[in-house]
This record gives structure tokens, sequence and C-alpha cells, in this order.
């Protein structure tokens, strides 16, 4: 993807987001969908992909990091905390490292 700052400074609506079409407007649900999926397949990716799951891999790594919950929800636009929660699976990596931290046996 190329930057075109001219699609949406001549003469066009302005807009906030962030890709825009050919016309200088905001682009479909399924134009992201499609350039997703192409671009899994022009770098050879054979796994499922789609914008959630980079969503979904986006908000994982922040709470991984350690960021606030209520940040990452409001980062996604949840209006509800209990719903940024499906995001806050454990991974076995995070399990070890709790462990290995707090547990008095694991020194």
């Amino acid at each position: 993807m190329r930057i075109r700052p001219d699609l949406v400074t001549k003469g066009r609506e302005s807009t906030s987001a962030l890709f825009v079409n050919a016309r200088g407007g905001r682009i479909s649900r399924q134009s992201a969908w499609q350039m997703v999926l192409n671009s899994a397949k022009a770098a050879g990716v054979t796994d499922h992909v789609s914008p959630h799951v980079f969503r979904h891999s986006y908000a994982t790594h922040l709470l991984d990091g350690g960021a606030d919950i209520r940040v990452v929800q409001e980062l996604l636009g949840h209006a509800s905390v209990t719903t940024t929660q499906i995001y806050t699976l454990i991974t076995i990596d995070k399990v070890r490292e709790s462990y290995s931290l707090a547990h008095p046996r694991a020194k």
C-alpha cells in the first residue's frame, strides 16, 4: 500500500479515515478484507487471516505486554470491559512466567 495524500487534498471531502479509496472516501469493509487476503496470498501466508485476526492480535499483544484492560477497551471501542476480556486468554508462556516469579518452589 502506498501513501496517496493527493486523494484527500485535491478538492475532495476531508475524512478522518486512515485508509481511503480512489475517490478519497473511506474504504469499504469488503475492500479491507480483500486487501488483507491479497496481501496474505502474495506473502505466501496459508493460515487463516482476516482484519479481525489483526485486531485480535493487537489486543492480545497489548494485554500480554502489560497494558491496562480499560485502555485496551478504549482503543478497541468496546462499550463494556466484558467484551474486552475475551482477549485475556492466558498463554502457556505467561503461565510459566507467573509461576516462576510468584511461586516459592520455582526458585
